[in-house]
């Protein structure tokens, strides 16, 4: 009876051990991959594609500039649990700064280069304005999600189709708006829209010229050439000074519009961006 009694609790012992394995393990499988990102529209990207299958840590928080921003150490501590570094891989300040020192932190994390198949051009790291490049970043990231995730690749598969169809929607939109324009001029504050212009034909005009204000020549100039082609608005990203671009508007007539080219909400922010460009 004694040896019944053993057994029998032996017998338990084994199956509450099975059962807790097979929750652990359950409990594993669905825990979310931790990935870095190094700006706020590639949280966007990401999460389209990984849905409830990753957790985004994002280095420059929102209205933060990633010429001047350092990583807080709560940052830092929770980049430590990251499986993959999307990097942007455009040249932004912060990653030229700060890339080498998160992967010392964080040495057995994968660097992924989001603009891998894109081609840059150094003036300008705002790789992402494009909707024609946010495509390829958005395949670069589904590649290193499955590589990372294989058996969860069609999950991710069709999140990615989903939200590509939703960029080649946007840069649709851009062709016709801009398809026939006979002014395809705008003024900006800063240089960050370079890739959008080349992709639709577009051009620049800036006023800040390599991170410094306009001298008084150089805004009697913009000034002078943004009334000769009649611009009548002045894009400005919040983490502008605005004083420059007041000037030059008080000057033309011109209304000043603020689009963040770091903004989270990409496909809304482009939206805005599209509606801004048609009433040029």
């Amino acid at each position: 009876m004694k040896r019944i009694a053993i057994l029998l609790i032996i017998t338990i012992i084994i199956c509450t051990l099975l059962y807790t394995t097979s929750k652990t393990e359950e409990a594993s499988s669905e825990e979310k991959i931790v990935v870095a990102a190094s700006i706020m529209p590639q949280k966007e990207f990401i999460e389209a594609v990984g849905g409830d299958k990753v957790k985004v840590i994002v280095m420059v928080p929102p209205g933060a500039d990633p010429h001047t921003y350092e990583p807080q150490p709560g940052q830092l501590r929770e980049l430590s649990k990251a499986k993959i570094y999307f990097q942007i891989g455009s040249g932004i300040e912060f990653e030229k700064t700060w890339m080498e020192r998160l992967k010392e932190l964080n040495p057995n994390m994968k660097i992924v280069n989001c603009s891998e198949g894109i081609k840059l051009m150094k003036e300008d790291p705002h790789v992402w304005t494009s909707p024609r490049n946010a495509i390829i970043i958005v395949k670069n990231i589904y590649k290193s999600l499955t590589e990372e995730d294989p058996i969860h690749k069609d999950y991710y598969a069709k999140n990615m189709e989903k939200y590509i169809s939703q960029l080649k929607k946007l840069d649709e939109q851009f062709n016709q708006t801009l398809t026939g324009k006979q002014n395809k001029k705008i003024l900006v504050y800063h240089p960050a829209w370079t890739y959008l212009c080349r992709d639709y034909n577009i051009e620049q005009i800036t006023i800040e010229k390599e991170g410094k204000e306009p001298s008084p020549q150089a805004l009697a100039k913009i000034i002078q050439e943004a009334k000769k082609n009649n611009i009548k608005i002045i894009i400005v990203s919040p983490q502008s000074n605005k004083q420059s671009a007041q000037t030059i508007a008080d000057e033309i007539n011109a209304k000043i519009v603020i689009i963040d080219p770091l903004a989270e909400n990409y496909i809304e922010n482009m939206q805005k961006m599209l509606q801004t460009l048609k009433s040029i």
